[in-house]
């Protein structure tokens, strides 16, 4: 029998007319003949249930072997790979709906002298979204506020992290419990983000940014280029030594915390003389200031254009004509050097080589602005009975740590507490690892990698179990084989 008609008879049952019922989720597509389910993930090939896409093996490079050219012949027999460097994922496997059947694979292979199993499945998630980290100062929107995508939400803007903004899309709300244009466009994004592909977004109370893993976030037309090298005082701090003699007081703009050199510690050690500049907003500790502005586009993330304006008084009694002023933001890309006239206002005049050299090191230091995707899911019943009849044992076991979990070969963070609810940077998935069922959810690869004697004790398939060899072999033309992605840690490894 082959795997080909192996997989028929577990997942599809034929009906009149050559029609296949595809029982792969729960919208039961009737497929005739020649034609692919509402998802295009499953077909109905002269009355056998195919899936499009191939099955995705991946091989791990030792030492002195040359990356591996991708392939999927027909003709393949298995002899040219070693079953001992291949990890077969879930990417275009198949789901184990309704629930009670075992995974698509359960992959028994020997590594290091120990009879491993690895239990591969694609997973069906309406509880998943991605987590998107935007390094940039620019401020997109309001904390809270809704993103849109054709103008339907598919998320919210959560809380900022240290010079990057960051926002939440997806979730069942937005998939299930919302309108059925919002899950179908929460969907699609979701697909794209996961797809390391573009995606525009708007803010409510707050501005248009492009999204796309890997690349530079794109604000209001304009892509961002430096990741802030700290908040003003740290920035402050960073290069004060840098400044001493060539200036009198540095004012670094910043939307959280602003930065007055002459005031913090840092200009207290070495002996800097205060100067009189008071900056408007909240004087938190001597030298960081709170809300000098409102948040924006300009200076530091606030909306600042002149930076002079958050300028509240100069005291007569400390200040002093001659007194050299330089104002930077925390990346350098805006700065402005002034020396104060008779009557103690700032006036700009050409910033001397030296002070130019430390603006440029604050820009030397800020790391390229990027966004960064992280698919985030929880593994629930479908996934764990179709690793073992007592689920909650699988929980644990990964909750130990005897179990590891990986998506598309990828390594997962497993966050504390009950269940198993995973993240993944999916730019360390393969390309083209995600799909979609229209209920609409998410499809993303999945995989358990075990001792087989654990695997036995957690009341595993055993009878599904199948000998790597024969898995590879089985598949044949629906097998796909790439490079194992170097960063990634190896699953059998100790």
């Amino acid at each position: 029998m082959t795997n080909r008609t192996a997989r028929s008879e577990k997942f599809g049952a034929a009906e009149g007319d050559g029609i296949i019922r595809c029982d792969a989720c729960p919208v039961l597509c009737r497929i005739r003949p020649g034609r692919s389910g509402a998802c295009s993930r499953y077909a109905n090939d002269n009355g056998v249930l195919v899936r499009t896409d191939p099955a995705l093996a991946l091989m791990h490079a030792v030492e002195g072997n040359q990356p591996l050219v991708p392939f999927a012949q027909a003709e393949w027999d298995g002899t040219l790979i070693d079953p001992s460097r291949v990890f077969v994922t879930g990417v275009g496997s198949g789901t184990t709906y309704p629930d009670y059947k075992p995974a698509p694979f359960i992959v028994g292979a020997q590594h290091d002298g120990v009879d491993t199993v690895t239990v591969v499945t694609e997973g069906m998630f309406s509880y998943c979204g991605v987590k998107v980290k935007i390094d940039t100062d620019r401020h997109l929107g309001p904390e809270a506020a809704p993103v849109r995508v054709k103008g339907e939400q598919v998320g919210h803007v959560t809380t900022a992290e240290y010079g990057s903004q960051m926002l939440s899309i997806g979730g069942v709300r937005h998939l299930t419990g919302g309108s059925k244009k919002e899950g179908v466009v929460t969907c699609e994004t979701l697909l794209k983000l996961c797809d390391a592909e573009a995606v525009e977004m708007t803010i409510d109370g707050g501005h248009a940014v492009v999204v796309q893993a890997g690349a530079a976030p794109i604000v209001d037309g304009v892509p961002e280029l430096r990741m802030r090298v700290g908040c003003g005082s740290a920035t402050v701090g960073i290069f004060a030594q840098q400044w001493l003699g060539h200036v009198d007081e540095v004012i670094v703009v910043d939307d959280h915390i602003t930065g007055v050199l002459s005031e913090h510690q840092a200009g207290k050690v070495l002996a800097m003389k205060p100067t009189g500049i008071r900056v408007r907003g909240r004087r938190s500790t001597p030298g960081r200031y709170f809300q000098v502005a409102q948040p924006g586009l300009g200076w530091g993330g606030t909306d600042i254009t002149d930076p002079l304006e958050i300028i509240e008084s100069i005291d007569p009694r400390m200040a002093w004509p001659g007194l050299r002023l330089l104002m930077t933001s925390t990346t350098g890309d805006h700065a402005l050097y002034c020396v104060l006239d008779e009557a103690l206002r700032p006036v700009e005049a050409e910033m001397p080589a030296a002070v130019r050299m430390v603006v440029d090191r604050i820009g030397e230091n800020c790391e390229p602005s990027l966004c960064s995707v992280v698919f985030m899911a929880g593994a629930g019943g479908s996934l764990r009975a179709g690793v073992t009849e007592n689920p909650v044992l699988l929980t644990r076991s990964v909750a130990r740590g005897e179990t590891r979990v990986t998506m598309g070969g990828a390594p997962v963070y497993l966050w504390p507490g009950g269940g198993i609810t995973v993240m993944a940077d999916v730019l360390r998935m393969p390309k083209h690892a995600f799909g979609h069922v229209p209920t609409p959810a998410v499809v993303a690869p999945i995989e358990f990698t075990l001792p087989r004697a654990l695997y036995e004790r957690l009341g595993g398939h055993m009878t599904e179990v199948t000998p790597v060899e024969d898995v590879l072999r089985g598949l044949g033309a629906d097998l796909r084989v790439e490079t194992w992605h170097p960063g990634n840690t190896w699953p059998f490894g100790r």
